[in-house]
């Protein structure tokens, strides 16, 4: 069974929301300027793997709103992009954006359920 491992938030003006979040909920944030993405802490993770030390919690990130993602977005961990996309497709899903690598050995991917829901899919994490 396939888990659910990130979000995303997509932020008009992503200073104010990441001043929102934290003061609200206590999330810390981590930029990387180099992606124009910040990570949100919203629980304690271990540095090296990145993994939450609190069962059943996940992370997420924030980045500027775009055309192809408007709305929050909920990451799928999968053991193959590509097999899945064909699922995706098979059952009246398309494709949003497709195999993206996006830092060591992870990928990511967006799709549209058969509801026009734009979820993600991660490999690799």
């Amino acid at each position: 069974m396939d888990s659910v491992v990130h979000f995303e938030i997509p932020a008009s003006n992503v200073g104010r929301a990441k001043k929102f979040y934290g003061s609200i909920f206590g999330w810390k944030t981590e930029n990387y300027p180099a992606m124009d993405y910040t990570i949100l802490h919203t629980v304690e993770t271990d540095r090296k793997t990145m993994k939450t030390k609190q069962p059943g919690a996940i992370n997420g990130g924030m980045m500027k709103r775009s055309a192809k993602v408007k709305t929050p977005v909920i990451y799928m961990y999968v053991k193959d992009i590509n097999s899945t996309i064909k699922k995706i497709k098979s059952q009246k899903g398309s494709v949003v954006q497709g195999k993206t690598h996006v830092q060591g050995k992870m990928y990511t991917a967006y799709f549209k359920d058969s509801e026009g829901n734009v979820m993600g899919l991660v490999q690799g994490m």
